[in-house]
């Protein structure tokens, strides 16, 4: 059997199946694959299915970065119902009648919650809370208080209407929760919701239609065919700001030494946001931030050559 080493760095696009959390993945992943280094960069309930980028070797220094990229979904949202959990999974707390809800004014909700808002995450979350996982405290009865948090919706789509069920797509920032999404819609549209089922079909560059499966996974690391599957770290990063460095700049880099941009370099980098810092021959050595609004200094933060 074949064993994976570090000279492999990269990161997997990998469909995650239901009934598994994202630790499951990656434990799985750790004891097939046989390393040790391994991360992956955004949450999925166990019950949902999708994208779940997980970064190996080297490219775990990408995870901080990658866990900030938009995702997508596609989601159904089940009319009527209330649960404790905002999913299929928890206790049902409340039913009500649905039927005066029409496409139209399920657009308008769509419309109201699009753009910045607020939400209060679930109780049942991986939110630590005293450094405790806030669904370990509410699955001990103990009353959980969740701090509100500022997430953006891009953008939802409407799908289609079967029964109770409301079929749609979202385009959102890191940190939403779809669960609260749909909750509090049901709010908006005079019933109760919960999300009844979720499938994530895009994080940042990674869509579904490019991911694999764990079955897949391990026949072609069986077959000495891993690399197939990898994505490189600059690969990872597209879609990140990047600078090319000189030969003396790149020494500098790989010793984390700050980089000192040029007029022209500095006015196509936005301040505060990760850069890909790359050599001459297009290889991502470093990621960067630049260091103030006025500032053509950046500070190296993770080197990721050896």
């Amino acid at each position: 059997m074949a064993v994976l080493t570090y000279e492999y760095n990269g990161v997997l696009n990998i469909d995650k199946p239901s009934g598994w959390t994202s630790h499951d993945v990656v434990a799985w992943v750790r004891k097939t694959l046989k390393i040790k280094k391994i991360g992956h960069a955004g949450t999925l309930d166990p019950d949902a299915t999708g994208v779940l980028v997980v970064c190996i070797g080297r490219a775990t220094k990408l995870v901080e970065y990658l866990v900030g990229i938009d995702k997508e979904y596609e989601a159904v949202m089940r009319l009527g119902e209330a649960t404790d959990t905002q999913d299929a999974s928890g206790k049902v707390l409340e039913k009500k009648a649905f039927d005066s809800v029409g496409e139209e004014a399920v657009l308008n909700c769509f419309r109201e919650m699009t753009g910045e808002i607020s939400q209060v995450p679930p109780a049942y979350s991986a939110i630590k809370i005293g450094g405790v996982p806030s669904y370990k405290l509410a699955r001990r009865g103990e009353e959980v208080s969740m701090p509100g948090r500022r997430v953006t919706i891009y953008g939802m789509t409407y799908i289609k209407r079967e029964g109770p069920d409301l079929f749609f797509k979202v385009h959102c920032s890191k940190g939403t929760y779809v669960r609260t999404l749909c909750h509090d819609m049901g709010i908006r549209l005079g019933t109760a919701a919960h999300l009844y089922s979720l499938r994530r079909t895009r994080s940042g560059t990674f869509d579904i239609k490019d991911s694999v499966t764990l079955e897949k996974l391990s026949d072609d690391f069986n077959a000495g065919k891993i690399e197939q599957d990898l994505y490189g770290m600059d690969e990872a990063m597209t879609g990140f700001p990047s600078i090319d460095v000189d030969p003396e700049g790149e020494k500098n880099v790989v010793h984390g030494r700050p980089v000192f941009l040029s007029a022209g370099q500095r006015e196509s980098l936005p301040a505060g946001e990760p850069v890909c810092l790359k050599n001459k021959n297009g290889r991502l050595i470093a990621l960067g931030v630049l260091e103030g609004k006025n500032s053509n200094k950046i500070k190296v933060e993770k080197v990721l050559v050896q």
